[in-house]
């Protein structure tokens, strides 16, 4: 006997999203053949993780929610138009997204369809109009007979995901025939062979999609082969990779072979993950791989250092970052980094279903605080959401565990050339392009002038910044005057350097090293479609970042500039301004934000002005709406032609202008050993830290290396730990000297060798080809 969708109980739907204390389990051994209420208990299980139970219809913020969808549905069905070309107008099948959006369309009208409380629950007119779509699509170009044409992604994951949620809300409803055109379309499109080989379009997040699509199509179609053929297939993603699409060991994540991408494809893949596990529980096909395992330490070690109060941080987030309101987004949903933070949020929230207990409460403590912080588009209401994704957060927001804070550390994921480092109340990230990594993304009409974002562009957040890049920043910004960057301002066609993350540096040495809490992270820089070269360097300590470039050179004949900031100030931000009174200031205060310290003084340069765009200006798909940013722009011109010039300046968010004013005056408080095109080296006694990147072997006050390198010190009054890495990678031993007095060495990573201690320490280091930090801890003598 079929289950009804209200027979799913509220123990089933908490043990199918993790909020309750175990899966639903059904038959047992793995190797025993699968009988038919195995494959209907799946597809409930299916309809409890897309549709929702457990909440109550009645309340917020369900109520509004199933009404709007029910109004959209209404909507939907009065303007559906069916014709050769189209099943509604505007939206024809060529390009084939005409496609996908036809079935969301239809998915939605399912919803309203399925669903209680949206005025449209069980109406037998909007089944059959639905149905009335199916059979066009089916009819007219999603079938058997169609050979694909266009983006690829439609007809394999956009289409197919949509029309078989739509079968399993509908499928007693629909008649044998209806199902079979709907699966011989989907073995069509997803033949066996695309889960064959782990390359091509078939890796990372794709695969994950496409599997989602093979085995829900087994369920609802009983073809046990399908789900096993969709479970084995997934085992290729779980494993760490070391180069192209997958997750690294040090937590990055990358897609399209060479573009970092936790925030968009990230959360794709850990989503679909998360579904799949929770479907396949305790079934025949229950995913077994312990590899899995990899996948739910991901979600501290690889996604939840990127999302800072609710947001993804946007160098993660690729191309997306150009997409705001969508012309094809019926429900006007702005795609800003909270869009995809939140996304990632709710992925976690549906893969703590196949986490153990101890993982499952440390991650809702962490949903917990985000909720809780994320003030900029709350969560537990984000118009994203339907009612399913709100109720597994509801539940997690009701859960008797205490809301973790934002933690005090710094990420380097020198897999993905990114850089995290978090403070109390304060975030910064940093972006940057390597050989391995590209400049930017731009494709499928999206992105086309992010020429500049690996270009050491840094992002910071402070108390109540949740909006800074949110609130339409990237269709306003001045491209060539991203935070952070140093860029030649030679102008650049749209999409220079190609699609689909092609250009890349011709460098090697992007990283650094760091003990989890500061950080020296470095970038050889070489600008994209010009002649510029430099070096740049961050010292991440405890209220500061610490900015240096140098062998700045170019000879494009326009000026090179270093922006060392561009906040936005929203439409008509009047937050003062304040410079310190001299020729050449030595600090720089932006109320609300925080501000800047110029050792010696700086030629700084500032710019307020509002600058107007419209997300269509930056992605074809987006809409035409045009609005007016405020910008507060502080930068450095290098002149034209620069050679080996320099900067140094200091990031301190939110602090005050007394604080900026005593930091300047402190001649003391940092050393700048050196800022060289050769090294770069600070000491900031205080804090007992000093750090230096090697561009070449050399001297760099007490620090000598073999090779280019990284390397930080954390001193205590007896003892201290050292940090090295080797940021280009090469493999090759390289030998520190640390000239301070050393008795013994307490502790070591295996790649270390000492080779002397007394009077200085010196060490060999075999950094293998990770550029991860190796440890050695000393007592000073």
């Amino acid at each position: 006997m079929h289950m009804s969708l209200s027979d799913l109980t509220r123990r089933t739907f908490l043990a199918a999203t993790g909020a309750g204390a175990a899966l639903l389990t059904l038959p047992p051994s793995a190797h025993a053949a699968p009988h038919d209420g195995e494959f209907e208990t799946l597809r409930q299980r299916w309809l409890a993780l897309a549709l929702g139970t457990g909440f109550d219809p009645a309340a917020e913020p369900y109520s509004s929610r199933l009404k709007q969808t029910g109004q959209l549905a209404a909507g939907f069905r009065s303007s559906m138009a069916p014709t050769d070309t189209s099943l509604w107008p505007g939206h024809p099948f060529n390009p084939p997204a005409g496609i996908t959006q036809s079935y969301s369309r239809l998915w939605t009208m399912t919803q309203a369809y399925a669903q209680p409380g949206t005025g449209l629950t069980g109406d037998a007119g909007l089944l059959a109009d639905i149905v009335r779509g199916l059979d066009h699509l089916s009819a007219k170009i999603y079938n058997a007979s169609t050979t694909r044409y266009g983006n690829w992604w439609e007809w394999q994951i956009g289409s197919p995901r949509l029309l078989l949620d739509i079968v399993a809300a509908l499928h007693d409803r629909l008649t044998d025939g209806r199902r079979q055109a709907a699966f011989a379309a989907v073995d069509h499109f997803i033949p066996d062979s695309a889960l064959g080989s782990y390359t091509g379009t078939s890796t990372g997040a794709n695969r994950v999609d496409l599997c989602r699509s093979v085995a829900l199509r087994g369920v609802l179609g009983r073809a046990p082969q399908k789900i096993a053929l969709a479970c084995d297939a997934l085992s290729p993603v779980f494993p760490y990779v070391t180069k192209g699409d997958g997750l690294y060991a040090d937590g990055s994540f990358v897609q399209h072979t060479w573009v970092a991408y936790s925030g968009t494809y990230g959360q794709v893949m850990l989503d679909g993950l998360g579904r799949l596990f929770t479907l396949l529980a305790g079934s025949t096909w229950a995913v077994t791989d312990p590899n899995r395992q990899i996948v739910l330490d991901s979600v501290e070690h690889a996604y939840a250092p990127l999302i800072h109060d609710g947001l993804m941080m946007d160098s993660v987030n690729g191309r997306a970052v150009s997409r705001g309101y969508l012309k094809a987004d019926d429900h006007s949903v702005m795609r800003s980094d909270h869009f995809h933070g939140q996304g990632l949020i709710a992925a976690i929230a549906v893969l703590a279903g196949g986490a153990s207990a101890a993982e499952r409460e440390r991650w809702h403590g962490m949903i917990k605080g985000w909720i809780e912080r994320d003030t900029t588009t709350p969560i537990l209401t984000a118009r994203q959401f339907g009612v399913a994704d709100l109720s597994r957060l509801h539940a997690v927001a009701a859960a008797p565990v205490p809301a973790a804070p934002e933690p005090v550390s710094h990420k380097l994921f020198a897999s993905m050339d990114r850089a995290v480092h978090r403070r109390p109340g304060w975030a910064a990230n940093i972006s940057m392009a390597s050989e391995r990594i590209s400049y930017y993304e731009c494709g499928n009409g999206e992105n086309p002038r992010g020429w500049h974002t690996g270009a050491g562009m840094l992002y910071w957040w402070g108390p109540g910044h949740g909006g800074q890049y949110t609130d339409w920043f990237w269709p306003t910004v001045d491209w060539y005057r991203l935070p952070g960057t140093t860029v030649s301002t030679r102008r650049l066609a749209d999409r220079a350097g190609g699609e689909w993350g092609l250009p890349k540096p011709a460098v090697k040495w992007v990283g650094g090293a760091t003990d989890g809490e500061f950080a020296a992270v470095g970038q050889h820089l070489k600008g994209l479609g010009s002649t510029l070269e430099a070096r740049k360097s961050w010292f991440c300590v405890a209220d500061t970042v610490v900015c240096l470039g140098a062998g700045i050179t170019a000879t494009d004949g326009v000026p090179v500039e270093t922006v060392v900031d561009n906040r936005n100030l929203g439409a008509d931000g009047t937050h003062a301004l304040t410079v310190d009174d001299r020729t050449r200031p030595r600090w720089a205060h932006l109320a609300g934000h925080g501000g800047w310290v110029f050792p010696g003084g700086a030629d700084l340069h500032t710019l307020r002005e509002d600058r107007t765009g419209a997300w269509s200006d930056i992605n074809t798909g987006s809409t035409t709406e045009r609005q007016t940013r405020r910008y507060q722009t502080l930068w450095l011109d290098h002149g034209t032609d620069p050679a080996d010039a320099s900067y140094t300046y200091l990031l301190m968010p939110g602090a005050t202008r007394r604080t900026l004013a005593a930091r300047a005056a402190d001649r003391g408080w940092l050393s700048i050993v050196e800022n060289t095109a050769a090294a770069q080296s600070v000491v900031i006694r205080s804090l007992g830290f000093a750090g230096a990147n090697f561009w070449q072997p050399g001297t760099a006050g007490r620090f000598t290396s073999t090779a280019q390198s990284s390397v930080i010190v954390r001193s205590g009054r007896w003892t201290a730990t050292l940090w090295i890495s080797e940021p280009v990678r090469s493999g090759q031993p390289l030998e520190i000297t640390w000239d301070h007095p050393v008795r013994r060495v307490t502790g070591r990573d295996p790649a270390v060798e000492v080779l002397a201690t007394g009077r200085s320490l010196r060490l060999r280091v075999t950094p293998g080809t990770a550029g991860v930090s190796h440890r050695c801890e000393v007592a000073l003598g």
